[in-house]
C-alpha cells in the first residue's frame, strides 16, 4: 500500500463507521425511511470512494511490483477477479 493511501483509507473508514452508527440510530428511532435511505446512499458513495482509493494504490504499488518481479499472470488474475466481484 502506498504510504499516503493508508491514512486516507483510515480516515474514510472512520467516516463510514460513524455514518453507519448514525443510520443505526436513525432506524432505532424510527426515522422517516427516505431520510434513512439518503444516508445509506451516502454511505455507499463513501465506500465507492474508498474502493477507488484502494484500487488506485494497488495499481500504483502492488501491480507495478508484481510485474517487475515477473508475476504478470498472477497480477492479471487478481485484477480479473476484482473486476468480476465488482461487476456483480
Amino acid at each position: 500500500m502506498l504510504a499516503d493511501t493508508k491514512p486516507e483509507a483510515m480516515k474514510r473508514l472512520n467516516y463510514i463507521e460513524g455514518h453507519l452508527a448514525g443510520v443505526k440510530k436513525m432506524v432505532e428511532e424510527d426515522r422517516y425511511c427516505v431520510d434513512v435511505l439518503k444516508q445509506t446512499y451516502a454511505i455507499r458513495r463513501a465506500i465507492q470512494r474508498l474502493e477507488a482509493l484502494l484500487i488506485d494504490g494497488h495499481l500504483h504499488s502492488c501491480v507495478v511490483s508484481g510485474v517487475k518481479e515477473g508475476r504478470e499472470e498472477a497480477v492479471l488474475s487478481e485484477l480479473v477477479e476484482l473486476y468480476a466481484i465488482a461487476d456483480r
